[in-house]
């Protein structure tokens, strides 16, 4: 991993165009995609493909826009404190490849960048065999109003967004999911760049499940994070032995039929598990302990149940709300924490792409009230300069160019 990155930060373009070459068979003629080709994207697919992308668009800008933060301000006596939020200058976006083409991360990663107000948002994207990249997620990048795709992927691309390479300039936010060794690139270069604290690895789900659904929606609902492929997770729990076998019924028949078979197998042969518990509080605690990715509340009065789940990255209740609805339309980034991290990180929202900023304004009589306070402290520290710029301004008269 380390050796990738140095090589790309000591060798720029040429590295990354043989790195790409060794571990995606591929050698696309230019590393930033042509804009003109990103553009034109959007008239060669079908139109009902790209209005569901535009659905999307919108739903996520929609549920983004409510997080931009307003000024918020405190007032004491002559002490004026604004905090502000700023956004970085520019974001990269990893959108994963390979084994798919994944339009939905180029929205769920830049819509929100843009949203916050990225001056410049570019994706990096794995090319295919020919060197491209799919026109599908070509016409993604231009709804989302993407600034400059380039056909890199993995480690190379976390590396090139990171150190700068001749084609790509350095980001000062790198997000977006892809398998581990992006994800582990990403917290190699974390501390030169901005990165979520999130580990956005290989797909995740848990399924807590009772007899008051049907076994065919549990079972496609643990298939839909399956079939992302091998490293994910993809559990069941409940309560009722019946349900269990009923379940494992269903998905050994959809696996058998499925088109990505051999994903699926790999997901469920590693992780896949039926767990059995007495009740409730004993699926939560299985669940919690996991702190998965999707957390999937297909019970009799999911929501009551979901008010108490301390650990998960997003959840989904009832029958009807897959969480294929949050992979593509709800309007929450399905960029999600994985690996146990949905204990102390979420999904990815406005507030990785900004900075809270303090503006602190005092008047003299604040100061003057203050400066005792801040005088012991320093003493306390052993930092008698701080406490002498508190009182070297109580002595001080405006207009003297002297202290009095």
């Amino acid at each position: 991993m380390r050796t990738i990155l140095d090589d790309v930060k000591a060798r720029g373009d040429e590295a990354v165009r043989e790195l790409t070459s060794r571990f995606d068979g591929a050698e696309p003629t230019a590393i930033q995609v042509d804009p003109v080709e990103v553009a034109a994207a959007l008239d060669r697919i079908d139109p009902v493909l790209r209005t569901a992308l535009e659905v999307a668009a919108e739903a996520i800008q929609r549920h983004h826009v409510g997080q931009v933060r307003s000024e918020y301000r405190t007032e004491d006596a002559g002490l004026v404190v604004r905090s502000v939020s700023r956004p970085v200058e520019r974001a990269g976006c990893y959108v994963p490849g390979g084994r798919a083409a994944y339009p939905s991360t180029v929205l769920m990663t830049a819509v929100p960048a843009r949203v916050a107000g990225v001056d410049e948002v570019v994706v990096c994207v794995p090319p295919d065999p020919d060197g491209r990249v799919a026109e599908v997620t070509l016409a993604a990048a231009a709804v989302a109003g993407v600034d400059a795709v380039y056909a890199v992927g993995g480690a190379q691309a976390v590396a090139a967004m990171a150190f700068g390479t001749e084609s790509i300039p350095p980001v000062d936010v790198i997000v977006g999911p892809g398998n581990v060794y992006v994800a582990l690139a990403k917290r190699e270069v974390a501390g030169l760049v901005g990165v979520p604290s999130a580990f956005a690895g290989p797909s995740e789900v848990v399924v807590v499940a009772d007899a008051t659904v049907p076994a065919s929606f549990v079972a496609i609902d643990i298939v839909v994070q399956a079939e992302h492929g091998p490293d994910g997770l993809a559990w069941l729990i409940t309560w009722d032995e019946a349900v269990a076998d009923a379940v494992d019924a269903e998905v050994s028949r959809i696996v058998e039929a499925s088109p990505r078979r051999d994903d699926v197998t790999a997901t469920l042969a590693s992780a896949g598990w039926v767990v059995l518990v007495d009740g409730p509080n004993e699926a939560l605690a299985v669940s919690d302990a996991i702190a998965p990715e999707h957390l999937q509340l297909m019970v009799d009065d999911a929501e009551s149940l979901a008010d108490r789940v301390r650990h998960a990255g997003a959840v989904f209740c009832g029958p009807w709300s897959p969480a294929s609805l949050g992979d593509y339309v709800a309007g929450p980034s399905h960029v999600l924490p994985t690996a146990g991290t949905a204990r102390f990180s979420g999904a990815l929202t406005v507030a990785d792409f900004t900075k809270e900023v303090h503006i602190v304004t005092a008047d003299r009589g604040a100061l003057e009230r203050l400066a005792p306070h801040v005088a012991a402290l320093a003493d306390a520290e052993g930092l008698d300069a701080h406490a002498a710029s508190v009182q070297i301004r109580t002595r001080h008269r405006l207009g003297t160019s002297h202290d009095v």
